[in-house]
């Protein structure tokens, strides 16, 4: 019926349990041994000691990372044609689905120009990455392609794709599941083990080979108390995000435990679980338990599924009981989290992490204008604090000031699997509007539901009119203002920003709030709740304190406070049960089989090898894959690597936003002049998301970032000095006369390089400009395998050292020197033009990872299975 490693202790936390019954399943002797079993048995004391392989059940892939993992398998089918293989062989080993419509560019976003608009826009502009979409899912075996206008990547892999427990031919096993999205961790929520892994080792996942990890720590978080009536489960995310992010668990598993977790549905977990690569961790684990097999019975799961799989569960003791007599697991540490403390948080104005609450809200900004130009300060003249500029728009005079909201948007990310907190946002928006509440028409309104599903429950339970009313019109389904994609900001409104040098503010219910990531003139961005979100759109204002100041005037003239709209929780739980029913679900899952008209009609070649057209601007065979095809190390061991320059000197933080953008493709880049000399024009370039599968694009595309702070620079701009002749120059243009002149790259950089989602360009893009290292303070995990699967050396300042108390400049040259065999944290010798000499920390974690650095990545490794 099943494997039923019936002997596994108490004390070994669950998440840990499912990488044990794992290896026990798939244990083959080669890839899986049976001492990789009994490392993990023994994790008490093996854990941060020894390497482990896990496999995964599936993969989920979406569009903006998919385009390239299936661009790869394309070019891999050639390569191995052009070798001598069969490329009818290269198809995923692993079950693997790709949501096709995971972001989405907004093009209109007031009524009637809304769903239907954008999602023929979006067909239209994208047809030829839909068709390419359509061709895999024809030729390739082993995966299932979502069609568009059904959801985003981590709703459909909630709502839809997750099992929970696998059935194949009666033999029971739990899912588990790696993503090409950080944001895979969302699933944790419904005990599905999962996580996000970089779009080199994704691909390699597919094609059968397991993740390697140091068995990893497990920081238990204790839940304990009840949840305050006024705080929704995103003031909960962010509570335990800067809890988890003080406690340090960086690289390692979390799982939830204590009587506070019973009290959060699914909703909430899912939303807590999503927020994990905010802070660090692998993953954040919410074990089965009672209200998981309650939340499958309303998501469609018959009563004689669920049985079994109650049973399955705890016979493999994976079932977390809701009895006080159950022993907790031991875990590597505990952190407490009373939900009692939980009062309304927004983060920003620049990085999530930064948590201001409600009720200081005013007097946070007020602070972070006087602040020193930094992570949260603007640096603006006390004289210039109180600047008005009045601005005429749609025949009405406005004033604009510090503060000002101009994008407000409920997204998809984080909040649309729970229902509460949109109902709320609907709740709030229905009372606004009855009591004569407005928003002004130049704030830039948008809501982007993860899938239909939101659509349904907001519009059965009447709420939908009233958000359109405020300007929250559904704009379609997917990623969009979190990553760029935001409709443009009238100009009028865009010019008097500029002119008044205005901090103008974005409030949006996602997890990203990078400065400039929603619109270049918008510099103060934050993350909220969606009834906050309403509510500030409604101010007009981030400066406002909501205590003792109305929102505005309602129809009788009387001021309206900002707790005379807010819903009560009796009020959402009512909605919630009347709305959020199975027959949602069902209605998901009947679209989803059924597809959609446009998607059922595209027509797509059949051929075992795509035909390529030279003309596309979209799906270009990759030219990196020749590369890898044909090099069998990046650095040979024994050899040094002489007289690099540095393309880039950056600071901390450095996120892989900064290092390949996902939004639009500024007019004056590289990326568009490329495209320009293609024959397109700005209208039609598209964003670099979108063009993933097209390597010339995102090459030039890598860090052109605006918001890029090179030191060489001074100032925040997409450029680099060219030190063979002092050009200063874009980065592409530098790289390529790099390249030209056999000149090495390398890179420097603070804390957490490569922070933020993940991305396989993030990795390939420096790639292709010919860095071979990186030196940095820090990395994120996911960013730091993606650089070691396509072939680049992720080095690491010894403790306590950085370029500035190695007193180095990045004028230097640098010569990198590498033992004869290579090790896990290795010691790398280094030196420079100057005479300093150094040594740096090779951050190989395992062994697999230094083989597939020694065979030029992942690619190169896995594709010459083939020959």
């Amino acid at each position: 019926m099943g494997s039923v490693p019936c002997f596994i202790p108490d004390t070994l936390p669950y998440s840990i349990r499912v990488l044990f019954e794992s290896s026990v399943r798939n244990c083959d002797g080669f890839l899986v041994k049976e001492t990789d079993a009994m490392n993990i048995l023994d994790w008490k004391t093996k854990q941060n000691h020894v390497e482990v392989p896990f496999c995964p059940a599936r993969v989920v892939l979406q569009d903006f990372t998919g385009i390239p993992a299936m661009v790869d398998f394309a070019a891999m089918r050639e390569a191995v044609r052009n070798a001598g293989g069969d490329p009818v062989k290269v198809n995923p080993a692993c079950p693997t689905d790709l949501t096709v419509d995971h972001s989405l560019q907004i093009d209109f976003s007031k009524w009637p120009e809304t769903v239907l608009k954008n999602q023929e826009m979006e067909f239209g502009r994208n047809r030829e990455r839909l068709q390419f979409f359509k061709w895999s899912s024809k030729v390739f075996e082993n995966i299932s392609i979502i069609p568009p206008e059904t959801g985003m990547a981590h709703q459909v892999n909630l709502e839809y794709l997750s099992r929970v427990v696998f059935d194949v031919k009666d033999f029971l096993h739990p899912d588990s599941v790696v993503g090409t999205d950080s944001h895979t961790t969302m699933v944790n929520g419904l005990g599905i083990l999962g996580w996000g892994v970089g779009g080199i080792e994704t691909e390699a996942v597919m094609l059968g080979m397991p993740v390697t990890l140091t068995l990893p720590e497990v920081v238990g978080c204790e839940l304990t108390g009840t949840v305050s009536p006024f705080a929704t489960s995103i003031d909960i995310v962010l509570s335990i995000t800067k809890h988890l992010r003080q406690a340090d668990v960086a690289g390692k598993f979390v799982e939830f435990f204590g009587s506070g977790v019973s009290q959060l549905s699914v909703a909430d977990r899912t939303t807590i679980a999503n927020m994990c690569p905010e802070y660090g961790a692998i993953l954040s684990f919410f074990p089965v338990d009672n209200v998981t097999l309650k939340h499958l019975k309303y998501a469609g799961f018959d009563k004689a599924k669920l049985e079994v799989m109650e049973a399955y569960l705890k016979a493999v003791k994976l079932f977390r009981s809701d009895e006080s007599s159950s022993r907790e697991p031991e875990y590597s540490q505990v952190v407490q989290v009373s939900l009692s403390s939980i009062i309304p948080y927004v983060s920003g104005p620049k990085r999530s992490q930064d948590r201001v609450a409600v009720n200081n809200m005013k007097s946070d900004f007020q602070a972070c204008l006087n602040e020193k130009s930094g992570v949260k300060g603007f640096q603006i003249a006390a004289e210039k604090q109180n600047d008005i500029v009045p601005v005429q728009y749609e025949g009405n005079e406005y004033k604009l000031s510090h503060g000002c909201v101009v994008i407000a948007a409920v997204i998809s990310c984080t909040n649309n699997c729970n229902p509460s907190v949109m109902l709320a946002a609907g709740l709030l928006a229905k009372k606004a509007v009855e009591a004569g509440l407005t928003v002004k028409p130049y704030i830039r309104t948008s809501l982007s539901p993860g899938s239909g599903m939101v659509t349904h429950y907001l519009s059965s339970s009447g709420v939908l009119p009233y958000l359109s009313k405020l300007g929250f019109e559904v704009v379609g389904y997917g990623c969009s203002t979190c990553v760029g994609n935001t409709a443009p900001l009238p100009e009028a409104i865009r010019n008097a920003i500029k002119q008044g040098d205005i901090i103008a503010c974005g409030v949006l219910s996602g997890t990203k709030n990078f400065e400039g990531r929603l619109c270049d003139c918008v510099r103060a961005n934050y993350l909220a709740s969606p009834p906050l979100v309403v509510a500030y759109a409604i101010a007009g204002t981030v400066r406002i304190d909501f205590d003792t100041e109305p929102l505005g005037t309602g129809f009788n003239g009387e001021s309206i406070y900002l707790r005379d709209i807010w819903p009560t929780r009796q009020e959402l739980h009512t909605v919630e049960e009347e709305c959020v029913i199975s027959s949602m679900f069902k209605e998901l899952k009947e679209k989803m089989e059924k597809g959609n008209k446009r998607w059922n009609l595209l027509e797509a070649p059949e051929s075992t090898l795509f035909p390529w057209d030279i003309k596309s601007t979209y799906i270009r065979c990759p030219s990196f894959f020749d590369k890898l095809v044909n090099m069998f190390y990046v650095f040979f061991p024994g050899r040094k690597f002489e007289n690099a320059h540095v393309l880039l000197y950056l600071g901390d933080s450095v996120t892989t936003d900064h290092i390949s953008p996902a939004g639009s493709i500024a007019r004056s880049s590289a990326a568009a002049k490329y495209l320009t000399s293609k024959g397109l024009t700005p209208r039609e370039f598209n964003s670099y998301g979108a063009r993933r599968g097209n390597d010339a694009v995102m090459t030039r595309g890598t860090f052109a970032n605006i918001k890029l702070l090179n030191k060489f620079i001074g100032k925040p701009a997409p450029k680099t000095i060219y030190f063979p002749s002092g050009q200063t120059l874009d980065v592409f243009e530098a790289a390529e006369l790099y390249q030209k002149a056999g000149i090495p790259v390398i890179i420097l950089a603070g804390k957490k390089y490569g922070l933020g989602s993940s991305r396989d360009w993030a990795a390939k893009g420096p790639f292709l400009l010919g860095v071979k290292a990186v030196l940095a303070e820090s990395y994120e995990k996911v960013h730091r395998s993606q650089l070691i699967g396509i072939g680049i050396a992720p080095l690491q300042f010894r403790p306590g050292e950085n370029p500035s108390t190695l007193g180095l400049t990045g004028r230097e040259q640098f010569s990198i020197f590498f033992p004869p065999e290579l090790s896990p944290r290795m010691t790398v010798e280094v030196k420079t033009s100057t005479g300093k000499v150094f040594s740096v920390i090779a951050l190989f974690e395992n062994n697999m990872e230094i083989t597939l650095y020694k065979n030029g990545g992942s690619l190169n490794f896995v594709a010459r299975r083939f020959l």
